[in-house]
């Protein structure tokens, strides 16, 4: 058991990937997004909501124990997404990330096609919020675009094995429970941005269109 409430968990986890992100080189300078707090707790915040404290609790012991080896993931999880959006500098660096076996990418692999399947499932049934968010397959990606596919696998393969067992546990039951976890972390970015629900979100930005 974790000595911290769920609700801390999440806050310590933003706030340490926030220091993390603020440290991040990229290749073009640093971006805009790394000035803009707010809109980066709200996007992460939406996301740890959804998860359990088991897992809260075991990516929280990641963050820490990379940090106490000087380590940043948030420079990691950026420098993954390179392999599909810009090949030629990801080679020169990934000498100094963690080796990933086959089997962790195949068990990536796998998460993420669960979890794109849902990206699009959400996207056919609002349209508009998803027009807001990534595109949604690898495929779209170039140095200037990163899609949801690409930056989810980034991020996983930087979960320790512990901690992608328990996602990957976590997203099955998901799936069996016929829920889409999309849609879980859509609603509560509608919650935190005031609306009243997803509905009322997609209905809102459907008129602002008009």
């Amino acid at each position: 058991m974790s000595r911290y409430t769920k609700e801390e968990l999440v806050n310590r986890i933003i706030a340490m990937e926030w220091a993390a992100f603020d440290k991040v080189d990229n290749l073009g300078g640093r971006a805009g997004c790394q000035d803009d707090e707010s809109t980066f707790s709200i996007m992460r915040k939406s996301q740890y909501l959804t998860w359990t404290e088991e897992l809260l609790t075991s990516f929280y012991m990641d963050f820490v124990e990379a940090n106490n080896k000087g380590w940043n993931l948030i420079t990691e999880k950026y420098g993954r997404m390179m392999e599909s959006t810009a090949p030629e500098e990801y080679f020169k660096l990934k000498e100094h990330f963690p080796v990933c076996s086959e089997q962790k990418r195949a068990i990536v692999n796998q998460i993420a096609e669960i979890q794109v399947e849902w990206m699009e499932e959400f996207a056919k049934e609002y349209p508009c919020m998803a027009g807001n968010a990534r595109t949604i397959r690898s495929e779209t990606d170039h140095l200037y675009n990163t899609s949801y596919e690409t930056y989810l696998k980034g991020e996983l393969l930087t979960y320790s094995d512990r901690t992608l067992g328990l996602y990957g546990q976590w997203i099955v039951s998901l799936h069996q429970n016929n829920q889409n976890l999309a849609e879980l972390i859509m609603t509560n970015t509608a919650l935190l941005y005031g609306y009243e629900s997803l509905q009322a979100a997609e209905s809102a930005m459907q008129k602002a269109e008009i």
